[in-house]
């Protein structure tokens, strides 16, 4: 760690916790959370119990193939959707 070009003091020790996204069994955490209470909305509230395990599994599929592509996906995504297009034709 001590080269030529390292300066004294700009260097500071990083955790790898403060890097990598928080993820619920693959998927991002508010992502399955939000999944989760949907599914248990339908499968509980409306005593769908098929439908609300098929569309949590889906769900949760979708959201840890996304978060397998970018661990940020659903970061650029809101910011696509809060901008306008650039060219309006």
């Amino acid at each position: 760690m001590s080269t030529a070009t390292d300066l004294p003091g700009f260097e500071v020790p990083l955790h790898r916790s403060l890097t990598e996204p928080i993820l619920l069994g693959g998927a991002p955490r508010t992502v399955a959370i939000a999944n989760g209470t949907l599914a248990a909305a339908v499968g509980l509230g409306l005593q769908l119990w098929i439908p609300g395990v098929v569309l949590w599994i889906v769900g949760h599929s979708l959201a840890v193939w996304g978060a397998r592509v970018d661990p940020q996906f659903m970061q650029v995504f809101a910011r696509h959707i809060k901008h306008k297009p650039l060219l309006d034709a």
